[in-house]
This record gives structure tokens, C-alpha cells and sequence, in this order.
């Protein structure tokens, strides 16, 4: 791990991006995820200086990409002053140590740096202990590059039990016993979070979901007055938060959760139960999309499969489309496929000149394909607080029906 803010400060300053393409990653595919990892190691305090790509139908046992791209990475590193290369996909232990002598530079994937971004967002105590685990399990097999520099300096001699072997196997019972007391520590929190739950009475829950950065916390300040942490950064908050909501006396339980994002490292998943059972005993989710980003869609999807992994798919949900102001300013591509399409509906002539665009409004996203897609659905943007009162009224409907289906002899207002 990249450790303290102050040593991040000074290792993440300029680095590289690398991907691969292969039968399930092609070139529009690993664009897009190399978009995402700038915006992560920008959100990490790192600044990307260029971006490279290697076809390959299976990474290299040894160092992941090829000698010859592993060679021109590293005359361009040694040639930019970089201090910090990321890999899209995870790399094993031995690829990352292999990579790091030849580079000579600091070496991380995507599990690495979403590990490091969420080290940097953890604020509450819980939240802490939750990543800290992820980052321990995650450091366990890479131990061994740690103590290279012993091993180098014990020669040639060819003898066995020497310093390095010696402070790896002290590392590794340090970190095994650090991740068992993380984990019995976890237990009871997770214990006491659960009663907590329990304790809420018999107010219908609901929990905001989707991807990171598409406007969750935003939405939750919004509808519950509350000052939860909200940037444009991806993963702004971790911890969970619960807030009552009234909507014409009508109250619920709202709650914002921790963002999804593709390839999310396993460790997390796990150490980030609780979050998880907060969906999972969710009566009702909002899917928040962020419908002015050109890769909605996949990020839908990965949402979706996340929702299916951890058994909460088949669950009440109302998919609600953030951002709609951003769809309408500029000339983003879910603008073009909406404009042709309502253009169509109507009969008018399309035109390929991008000026003669005009921006889209409300209606006709509710005539789109993508309104008769997802029901019930919803566009909006917090920021803006456009159509915040279909949303109320929509969700008003869902909380009072289920309610009353659930509590026949409990109105709730």
C-alpha cells in the first residue's frame, strides 16, 4: 500500500496507465475502462501522463504485458520522471514484483488503487476497519517483493533461512493475526449494526444504489435534508448513512450506500458487508444512474450483476436517471441517440449537423426508449432539482402501497 497522505502526496504524482485488449476487452471497451482508472488515480492525487495498450490473448506469466511493451514503458518512464505505474486489471504478486525491479518504480493495479482511494476516504471508525482488513488481505501475498532487498543482499551464497526469508514468514504471522483480529472486530460491529436495524421499528426502508459518482449522496442531502459528504470525485463517502424521510406524512427509512464500480476487488465485497446487508434488508432500492455518462448503460449493468451476486436482484427497485442537466448541455452522445430517436417518433427530418441539435427536453426523455425500458423509472437532476417532485411522488406511491400491504392495520400517516 501506498501508506500515509503524506507519503502519497509524494509517490503519486505523475504516472502511466496501462491496458489490455483482448476477446473480452476491445478497443472501445478498454478506452472506456482506461477513462475510468484516470478518473480513480486522479481521485487518488495522481495526475496521468499518457495511457498505453497492449493486444495480447493472455498476459504474460511473468510480467503481464509483453518484453517489447514492458521495454518501451520503461525508456518512456525513465524519459518523463514517472513516479507510479497502474494497471487496469489485477496483476499477480510475482508479475507486480517482476514489474517493479524492471520499471523501478512503484507498481499497482486497479485493486491497489481503489484500495488506496478508499485508505484516503475512510472516515468513521467502522469504515477504517473495514478497508484496513481489505488492505491487509491484499498485502498478504505480495510480502515477498517487500523483502527483496535482503534477498539481494545475501549473494550468491545459495544458503535458505536467511534475513529476507526470515522477516517474510515474521510479516506474514503479523498480518495473518492483524487480519483475524480486523475480522472478529468486524463481527461485532456487523453484530451491533444489526441491532441497530432491528431497533428501526417497523418504517418501510429504502436504499440508494449504483455506480459510483453518479449522484447518490447528492440525492440523499436532497431528500432528506441532510448534510451528507457529497464531491465529484468517485467514491466521496463509504460509510452508510440512514436518515428518516417524510413525504406528505408519509415517513421511510432512507439510506446511501457505498458506490459500485467495475472489477470492485473481491477483498471489499467482502469486508463491506454491512453495507450489504443494508441492501439486503432494503424494502425498496433506487438504482441511481448518471444518464449524462456515455457508458450508463454498461454501468447499469454492472450494478445490476452486483445486485444479482449478493441476492438482491429481485428486489423492489425504481431506476432513477440523475443528471439530466448534463444530457442537455453539450452535445454528448445519449444526446444524439435521443434527438434521432424523437426526431423519428415525430416524423420530422434529421439533420447531421451537430449546431442544429437542440437540447432535449423532459418529455422527450419520458418518450424514450429508455423510459419504456425501465419502469417504473424517473429523470431528474439533484443538482439542478428538476422533476424532484415526480420522484417524491413516485416514491410517496411505492412506500404508502408497501406499507399499507405490509402493515393493514398501521396507516402510516
Amino acid at each position: 500500500m501506498l501508506g500515509s497522505k503524506k507519503e502519497t502526496g509524494a509517490i503519486l504524482k505523475r504516472s502511466i496507465l496501462i491496458g489490455i485488449v483482448n476477446q473480452k476487452q476491445n478497443e472501445v471497451k478498454i478506452k472506456e475502462f482506461l477513462d475510468e482508472l484516470a478518473f480513480l488515480a486522479e481521485t487518488a492525487g495522481s495526475t496521468p501522463v499518457k495511457r498505453f495498450t497492449q493486444q495480447l490473448s493472455r498476459p504474460d506469466s511473468g510480467t503481464f504485458i509483453g518484453k517489447g511493451k514492458v521495454d518501451e514503458i520503461k525508456l518512456f518512464i525513465d524519459a518523463n520522471k514517472i513516479d507510479l505505474v497502474i494497471f487496469d486489471d489485477e496483476i499477480s504478486p510475482s508479475q507486480q514484483r517482476n514489474l517493479e525491479i524492471l520499471f523501478e518504480r512503484k507498481v499497482l493495479d486497479r485493486t491497489g488503487l481503489i484500495l488506496e482511494i478508499f485508505a484516503q476516504r475512510a472516515k468513521t471508525s467502522y469504515a477504517k476497519t473495514q478497508v484496513e482488513l481489505a488492505q491487509h488481505e491484499y498485502l498478504y501475498p505480495r510480502l515477498m517483493g517487500m523483502w527483496t532487498h535482503l534477498e539481494r543482499q545475501r549473494g550468491g551464497t545459495g544458503t535458505r533461512g536467511g534475513a529476507g526469508e526470515k522477516e517474510i514468514e515474521t510479516d506474514r504471522r503479523i498480518v495473518r493475526k492483524k487480519i483475524h483480529l480486523l475480522k472478529e472486530k468486524l463481527v461485532e460491529i456487523d453484530r451491533q449494526m444489526a441491532t441497530q436495524r432491528r431497533n428501526r421499528g417497523d418504517m418501510i426502508r429504502v436504499a440508494l444504489v449504483g455506480y459510483t459518482n453518479v449522484g447518490k449522496s447528492t440525492l440523499m442531502n436532497l431528500l432528506a435534508k441532510s448534510d451528507v459528504f457529497a464531491e465529484n470525485k468517485l467514491f466521496a463517502t463509504l460509510d452508510t448513512t440512514v436518515r428518516k424521510v417524510v413525504i406528505d406524512r408519509v415517513p421511510f427509512l432512507l439510506s446511501d450506500t457505498v458506490g459500485f464500480i467495475r472489477k470492485l476487488p473481491h477483498q471489499l465485497v467482502d469486508s463491506f458487508k454491512s453495507t450489504l446487508d443494508e441492501l439486503r434488508e432494503a424494502d425498496i432500492l433506487i438504482h441511481v444512474v448518471d444518464i449524462s455518462h456515455p457508458g450508463f448503460e454498461e454501468q447499469m449493468k454492472e450494478v445490476k450483476k452486483t445486485l444479482l451476486e449478493i441476492g438482491v436482484g429481485d428486489k423492489n427497485i425504481i431506476t432513477v436517471f440523475n443528471k439530466i442537466d448534463a444530457v442537455r448541455s453539450g452535445e454528448h452522445e445519449i444526446h444524439r441517440i435521443l434527438k434521432s430517436e424523437t426526431e423519428t417518433l415525430r416524423g420530422d427530418e434529421t439533420t447531421d449537423d451537430v449546431e442544429e441539435l437542440k437540447p432535449i427536453s423532459l418529455d422527450d426523455l419520458k418518450k424514450s426508449w429508455i423510459a419504456k425500458l425501465f419502469d417504473p423509472c424517473v429523470f431528474i437532476s439533484a443538482v439542478t432539482k428538476e422533476n424532484i417532485s415526480e420522484l417524491k411522488q413516485l416514491l410517496f406511491s411505492t412506500v404508502k402501497e408497501l406499507h399499507t400491504e405490509r402493515y393493514p392495520h398501521q396507516l402510516p400517516f
